[in-house]
């Protein structure tokens, strides 16, 4: 019920957010043409952008994110050990202390 009200409120948010944001671009074309025709030039026809689709965020589960870090893990760990560079340090560093 919570989770209900919550999205009914975000997305009349979102709605207004969007709202509010086509209201100050149309303001804006209209200062920018007052503004070139106090100067003489004629005025400008805004083209109007693109709509583009914002993907979701998609949100992980708690165990798909620690699978994910174990295989991180895993993986960073199969690295160091192919590696050459720290193949032959953890002997010498033995034999130092």
């Amino acid at each position: 019920m919570l989770k209900r009200i919550w999205s009914l409120w975000r997305s009349r948010y979102v709605r207004l957010l969007e709202e509010d944001v086509a209201r100050l671009k149309a303001e804006n074309r209209a200062l920018v043409n007052s503004l070139l025709g106090t100067a003489g030039f004629p005025p400008v026809d805004f083209p109007a952008a693109p709509a583009q689709e914002v993907p979701r965020v998609r949100r992980r589960s708690w165990h798909q994110l620690q699978a994910w870090q174990e295989a991180q893990a895993v993986r960073r760990t199969e690295e160091a050990a192919h590696s050459p560079a720290t193949a032959g340090s953890g002997r010498a560093e033995a034999q130092n202390h």
